[in-house]
């Protein structure tokens, strides 16, 4: 447990290998509640090499001092994370115009 936001990490050793590698960190919220997205690969422990790069989201929150997870969201494949991208670009445009489907505006009146 970590007893702070810039000390948690993922990564873990067993038998003195790797098995799960932290290849990078986006903190996204910080506070005693705090939200990362940790960029990671397993190691497949038949053939002793890194799977592909995987995402996971997790909320920690800090209580006496310390972090602890309280839950995650794993990102398992590409085609999921494309198909996440996508929702959030139209929930969330820069532009800030989206209007939700099913929305009546007074302009389509």
């Amino acid at each position: 447990m970590a007893e702070t936001i810039d000390a948690i990490d993922i990564e873990y050793t067993e038998d003195d290998k790797v098995v799960v590698k932290q290849l990078d960190k986006n903190v996204l919220t910080r506070g005693s509640w705090t939200t990362i997205m940790f960029l990671y690969q397993e190691l497949d422990k038949n053939t002793e090499e890194y799977g592909p790069a995987k995402v996971s989201i997790r909320r920690y929150q800090k209580r006496n001092g310390v972090y602890r997870q309280q839950s995650k969201f794993n990102i398992s494949s590409a085609k999921q994370a494309n198909e996440m991208i996508l929702a959030l670009q139209k929930w969330y445009p820069k532009d800030g115009t989206f209007v939700p489907e099913g929305t009546v505006t007074d302009e389509g009146e």
